[in-house]
């Protein structure tokens, strides 16, 4: 798993560089957020259970059909995999907060995900929804904690998103 400063350095020494000045203001930028991250990634660890909750309530609300009879969410056993799902997803997406970095989505979330729940049958547009949901909450929680600049939460929800709507559903 890699970060922001890792990656950056990174590809200066690969190129034989020094950090420029877009370097700098790159690495300034990233350790003046870093309380702001390490705050948000708390309060989603102290919070993970009741963010699921709420999200998985909203997306069932949005979309009903997922808890109907042939639903993907029908059988308790399905139900408990989507809530699973979603808490993945959650537990990533603060790991990249901190990091600074979408790697760690890639490598431990993304890959080979798309191909699986097609497989599996698993749609993907709610999957979608719920981690939508779940970044409006995060949001929200984090301006309410007093987090003045909020708009890195949406880089590791909209990474997601982006990556697993790459494919026709």
């Amino acid at each position: 798993m890699r970060d922001a400063v890792t990656n950056l350095i990174k590809s200066y020494d690969i190129s034989g560089r020094y950090l420029d000045r877009n370097a700098i203001d790159s690495l300034k930028a990233y350790f003046e957020s870093g309380t702001a991250r390490v705050a948000v990634a708390t309060m989603i660890s102290a919070n993970a259970a009741s963010i699921v909750k709420e999200a998985s309530a909203k997306l069932f609300e949005q979309v009903p059909e997922l808890l109907r009879p042939s639903g993907n969410a029908y059988t308790t056993r399905r139900y408990s995999a989507c809530l699973r799902d979603l808490d993945y997803y959650l537990r990533y997406a603060s790991y990249a907060l901190v990091a600074g970095d979408m790697n760690v989505l890639n490598e431990r979330v993304l890959q080979g995900l798309r191909e699986t729940y097609n497989s599996l049958g698993v749609p993907i547009g709610p999957t979608v929804v719920g981690i939508q949901i779940m970044k409006d909450l995060v949001k929200e929680m984090a301006s309410e904690s007093g987090v003045a600049d909020t708009s890195f939460v949406d880089e590791p929800f909209e990474h997601m998103s982006r990556d697993l709507s790459e494919v026709s559903v």
